[in-house]
């Protein structure tokens, strides 16, 4: 079986344009001793919003492996794919993010149900979890309720890796299953029990990306208690520390954290987590290229820094409709956004300033970022244009997304952390 590395990093890349310079960001931490496989990654959602196909993702990642011979592996990950979505992935991707979001909450069968919890009456009473300060303590009732809110999502899960399984040659690909996209945060009792449930279906999972506390709004920093979110993350790796040999999980099944971009307060909380339980971790941050692209035009000057504007004032003009779909994960002030007669007289340092996620900049805007971050639809729409101000400012972008990875994320993260195995 393909076996994820230890640190993975969801690199995706709206338009295809970037992956050498993403490569370059992880080819400098293996220099420093830091070992990060790369993995590719690009939404359904995303593919339909620019036109792109599945198989451009594929190629650039394999174009950038070969012009920066990369000897280390890598991955592409069919992202927050579905049984409706995933054949148009099947054939070039060797990951597989399972998102059954939307099925939490809609009920397994009675019948199922009580299959579940006659296989595990080790789930009622006290459980003691290595890690976790005080027992988790369960009755029939709690575990019934969690049963009845997670089970049926996790038979989805089942269905669509069985799916994709039949399609594949056996070990050929990893499975994560997603379920971030949804309101309530699950506790570790709930982990725990979705756990035993993937177990159950056979899904050699060795990813998992579930809700945590706060917002993960697109582009920005985190939004809540820090102290919340580290207590919330060590606790999860305390019970995928417990599950893997009690249910026959993958050894190397880790914590996938699907961060929306630059949750950069709370990487110190992850990387303590990680050195505590000696654990691995796949974040995904792959929006912030898009943005990283806008800011080497801006940079740029001429031509680069008029597309960039032209942009924001027609994601200005259709903002309600870029972010509908993003509405539970963007918080917009629209009274902070600067009208596009303001920002069309702005000099290069004033857009990059704006735009670039640097908090200590005075005239660092969030809600200009994260209304450009929903905005890659517009740069779709300019087709040639778009693209033609990727080639000429390709300078300038590829030293901004090489930077911004490897000094905002790649460090902060992983360097530091023990190369030990898990």
């Amino acid at each position: 079986m393909i076996q994820l590395a230890k640190y993975s990093l969801g690199v995706g890349d709206r338009f295809a344009h970037q992956a050498e310079a993403q490569l370059q960001a992880v080819k400098k931490a293996a220099l420093s001793g830091v070992e990060i496989v790369p993995v590719w990654n690009k939404s359904h959602r995303e593919h339909t919003t620019i036109g792109s196909r599945p198989e451009e993702t594929r190629k650039a990642a394999d174009a950038a492996v070969k012009a920066q011979a990369w000897h280390l592996p890598y991955h592409v990950d069919a992202d927050h794919i579905n049984l409706d979505t995933v054949d148009g992935y099947l054939a070039i991707s060797d990951f597989f993010t399972i998102d059954v979001a939307d099925s939490i909450g809609k009920p397994a069968s009675d019948q199922k149900v009580n299959e579940f919890l006659d296989r595990h009456a080790e789930l009622v009473g006290k459980i003691e979890v290595p890690g976790i300060a005080n027992p988790l303590s369960t009755t029939i009732a709690t575990v019934t309720e969690i049963v009845r809110r997670y089970l049926y999502a996790v038979q989805q899960a089942g269905d669509i890796f069985r799916h994709i399984q039949s399609a594949k040659p056996d070990g050929s690909f990893i499975t994560e299953v997603s379920m971030d996209e949804t309101d309530d945060p699950q506790t570790p009792l709930e982990m725990l029990v979705i756990l035993a449930a993937i177990a159950d279906q056979g899904i050699p999972i060795q990813t998992i990306a579930p809700k945590f506390t706060g917002r993960f709004n697109k582009g920005v920093d985190y939004v809540g208690q820090v102290s919340q979110f580290a207590k919330e993350f060590d606790e999860d790796l305390a019970v995928i520390s417990y599950v893997v040999d009690r249910y026959n999980l993958p050894k190397n099944l880790k914590l996938s954290v699907h961060s929306g971009s630059d949750k950069f307060s709370i990487y110190d909380s992850i990387k303590a987590g990680l050195r505590k339980h000696n654990a691995g971790v796949h974040v995904k941050t792959a929006g912030t290229t898009w943005l990283e692209e806008l800011i080497g035009m801006a940079e740029a000057g001429g031509e680069g820094l008029q597309v960039a504007k032209t942009i924001y004032r027609a994601a200005h003009e259709n903002a309600e409709q870029l972010c509908n779909p993003y509405a539970s994960v963007i918080d917009i002030d629209w009274s902070q956004l600067p009208s596009p007669e303001v920002t069309d007289a702005w000099s290069s340092k004033q857009y990059v300033d704006s735009l670039r996620h640097d908090p200590k900049c005075e005239q660092f805007n969030p809600h200009f970022r994260q209304l450009l971050h929903v905005g890659y639809k517009i740069a779709a729409q300019l087709g040639e244009r778009y693209l033609d101000a990727l080639e000429s400012c390709q300078e300038s972008i590829a030293r901004n997304v090489t930077e911004n990875l490897y000094q905002r994320h790649i460090k902060p993260l992983f360097f530091g952390l023990e190369s030990r195995d898990a």
